[in-house]
């Protein structure tokens, strides 16, 4: 009944339902075919929200939200464009750059889209550049956000694993800070090939004060959070709420552009946001719930292990499950439905459940940068008004450091785990 369950939902997501209505539907006709009680339903979906963990997801999408409207998110690209904006590619280096500061603030890659990227890809138009190479650059950086503290997805699979959210992220910071620089030296090669504009001159030490001062507070931000977390002052949701008054309080005192209407929109985006992943938490639950009475992990356990019980045999079979499903379903849907079967048995084989995380994450985050359902090539081409076609093209030399950086995630163990091990010690 357990894989009839699994049929009928990937039948309703082919068909065109939403995922929602493709996990609830199966679900909900199994307990009534089971003759089980309807209360379970409720209960189950209470007792998955019913999470700490959970709260910092709400708590980082207001972060998010409240700096695009309190004008943190224009000081970022400012300041990234006095610093980088010199080097061949220009705004497109700034692009990246920024994207890697302002993930340290939101903690999603759609968010990062919507913020900084919308800003982006309008200044790289007006200066010249083709909106397909902006889209591109947009789509690739924001995979930076979810590896790189604090990180929706890392939080969300740590909820679910019970593996230390604070070790996953502070395990995603090299990888993005690697990542961060093959995008950097691949825009540089494009730049020199295409001839892109770049700022005039270099900043002269007061400019780059000058843009510093105003952005120092978005800038620390994550270190302070990160040291808090290592150090055990708080949890990654206690970090999250301090995270979100610290913004609060910058927006106020520091920049003073903070108004009861920017807190209210914040609010309702918040909202609005958080339910649209939430809703898929609960639904997931019940599905996964579900999975586990008709012993589905179980099976499907001892089916991966027939073929291999070697490590990274496992981990390559996983990295190729991960990055197909990415194709087709969002970050959250596919951590939640996916990871409760995958990661037990790689895990007893002796994967380590951090590494595993951050290359399901990023995995992922490839995903969304991959057709044919990947959000973000949707989200960027509407920003960027540019066909699906004119932003892939431009998007395949990006592809190289995505690639390699989640080469490197999967064969090079200490490479991740090294900086976890320091901080543990």
């Amino acid at each position: 009944m357990g894989f009839a369950v699994v049929v009928a939902f990937l039948a309703l997501f082919m068909l065109g339902f939403p995922v929602v209505y493709a996990i609830l539907l199966p679900s909900i006709a199994y307990v009534l075919i089971e003759g089980l009680p309807l209360g379970l339903l409720a209960q189950r979906i209470t007792y998955a929200l019913d999470s700490f963990p959970l709260v910092a997801v709400p708590l980082f999408i207001f972060v998010g939200n409240l700096m695009n409207l309190s004008g943190i998110t224009d000081r970022i690209f400012r300041f990234a464009y006095t610093l980088v904006g010199r080097i061949p590619g220009g705004l497109a280096q700034v692009n990246v750059f920024g994207s890697l500061i302002f993930s340290g603030m939101s903690g999603a890659a759609l968010a990062d889209i919507g913020g900084l990227g919308r800003i982006e890809i309008d200044a790289m138009k007006k200066r010249g550049f083709d909106a397909s190479f902006a889209g591109a650059v947009t789509a690739a950086s924001a995979t930076l956000g979810p590896i790189f503290p604090p990180s929706i997805p890392l939080i969300v699979y740590g909820s679910i694993t019970s593996v230390s959210i604070v070790q996953l992220l502070v395990a995603g910071i090299m990888p993005a800070l690697v990542c961060t620089l093959m995008l950097m030296v691949t825009v540089f090669i494009v730049a020199v090939r295409h001839k892109h504009p770049r700022a005039d001159r270099w900043p002269t030490a007061r400019e780059v004060v000058r843009d510093f001062l105003p952005a120092l507070p978005a800038i620390v931000a994550p270190a302070l959070m990160i040291a808090g977390m290592t150090a055990g002052a708080f949890t990654p949701t206690e970090a999250a709420a301090i995270t979100a008054v610290y913004v609060i309080v910058i927006s106020a005192v520091f920049y003073r552009e903070l108004s009861v209407e920017h807190l209210w929109n914040s609010a309702v985006l918040t909202a609005r946001s958080s339910s649209a992943i939430l809703i898929i938490v609960a639904a997931a639950a019940l599905f996964g719930w579900i999975l586990a009475v008709e012993q589905v992990p179980q099976t499907f356990a001892a089916a991966l292990l027939t073929l291999s019980k070697d490590p990274m045999v496992l981990l390559i079979i996983a990295n190729f499950i991960f990055f197909i499903a990415g194709m087709f379903l969002d970050s959250t849907t596919a951590t939640l439905l996916l990871v409760p079967i995958i990661a037990p048995p790689l895990v007893l084989a002796g994967v380590d459940p951090v590494q595993l995380g951050i290359v399901t994450i990023f995995n992922l985050m490839v995903g969304l940068v991959t057709p044919p359902m990947g959000l973000s090539l949707f989200l960027v081409s509407d920003i960027a008004k540019v066909s699906l076609r004119q932003l892939l093209r431009a998007l395949l030399p990006f592809y190289v450091p995505l690639l390699s950086t989640l080469a490197i995630l999967t064969f090079a163990k200490d490479f991740t785990l090294w900086l976890p091990r320091l901080i543990a010690q």
